[in-house]
């Protein structure tokens, strides 16, 4: 197969871990005879210090020409600690999500046995807990109507049915591939914006009656997230829900540098870790490169390519088998392994198997 990859590193840790996950890449195309082109591209911080802007015109040409984004991750201390900056990196991200179309982002959450012990759950709650959260990525506060003075600020939290039919689609065919679960986040008993949400999923189910489909307050489903993941199949849930319960199950992985993810929508598809851009750590060898060799795995399986994501994932739970791990997983007493040694050690895995 040949797959034009756009390639956008960003900023922080992302080159570093970029870097590993398109070794890996370049592993398996020589391994079963596939070409994958890449083009690197600005976004973020690095494209306002070169172009002025986090997500410029020309790179949004490289992500509509290519047949998958493959994205680190965005962010500077200079704009964290600049409430009053005008440009952000983060805008990048969004306007990229939002040119793109890509409204669902796909997060799967599972637990490796040999990393039960990082997470700060018990083991008995956590050990065989599987389950995907997805994220409607253009709507609600994020993208409406905004206002701020000294005085007073507002976010509208906006949807709109087609914005919402959409994501339940992506939802409920994702549950009827998975355990036939669905999960329906929402907070239907304040906002008026998860009651349309609540409406419409309601209306929904009998097009899936395969699908057994739960309603849950995001007060709620924070906490039997983290008691119960168990219970949980397939979760969708708003925008700004969404960022925050995606972040909280790094608690079940043990860390969020083992956590993949993939935005899907109108145009090109996109695939990326779900950490954020650790600048304190960029240069320093110390950045966990799993969550984006495994978003290389998710890339490969949206193109059907099942083996070649299959043993990206074995390679990745070869590694932390053998304690081939950076220092937040490693265990106590074992070898340092930095970005760079972590991915060699996989590229090298599926070079020989």
């Amino acid at each position: 197969m040949k797959l034009k990859i756009a390639v956008l590193a960003g900023d922080g840790i992302g080159p570093e871990i970029m870097q590993q996950g398109i070794a890996v890449m370049n592993a398996i195309a020589e391994k079963f005879n596939h070409v994958f082109e890449y083009e690197e591209a600005l976004v973020g911080a690095h494209a306002i210090s070169e172009v002025g802007d986090p997500y410029p015109e020309a790179t949004h040409e490289v992500c509509m020409n290519a047949d998958a984004v493959l994205f680190a991750a965005v962010g500077d201390l200079k704009y964290d600690n600049d409430p009053t900056s005008p440009v952000r990196p983060e805008q990048g991200l969004l306007a990229m999500r939002k040119k793109l179309g890509l409204f669902a982002n796909v997060r799967p959450v599972a637990t490796f046995d040999c990393l039960l012990h990082k997470s700060p759950l018990k083991d008995e709650l956590l050990r065989g807990a599987d389950f995907v959260v997805i994220r409607e990525l253009t709507g609600g506060m994020y993208f409406g109507e905004k206002y701020q003075d000294n005085d007073k600020a507002y976010d509208t939290d906006i949807y709109t049915r087609p914005e919402i039919e959409r994501i339940l689609h992506v939802a409920f065919k994702m549950a009827q591939s998975r355990r036939k679960h669905l999960t329906v986040v929402d907070k239907a008993n304040v906002l008026a914006s998860s009651r349309l949400w609540r409406q419409v999923a309601k209306e929904m189910e009998p097009q899936y009656p395969d699908v057994q489909t739960d309603y849950m307050f995001i007060d709620n489903a924070s906490m039997r997230v983290l008691t119960e993941p168990r219970f949980f199949d397939v979760i969708v849930t708003e925008n700004t829900f969404g960022d925050i319960l995606t972040d909280e199950t790094s608690c079940i992985t043990g860390s969020m540098g083992l956590q993949p993810s993939s935005s899907l929508g109108e145009h090109t598809p996109l695939f990326e870790p779900v950490h954020g851009s650790w600048p304190q750590a960029a240069g320093q060898n110390l950045a966990n490169p799993l969550a984006q060799i495994l978003s290389a795995a998710m890339l490969l399986e949206h193109f059907g390519l099942t083996e070649e994501g299959g043993l990206i994932r074995k390679a990745v739970d070869a590694s932390l088998a053998a304690n081939v791990r950076t220092p937040e997983i490693q265990v106590e007493g074992g070898e340092k392994y930095g970005t760079k040694e972590v991915g060699a050690w996989i590229v090298d895995y599926i070079k020989n198997n």
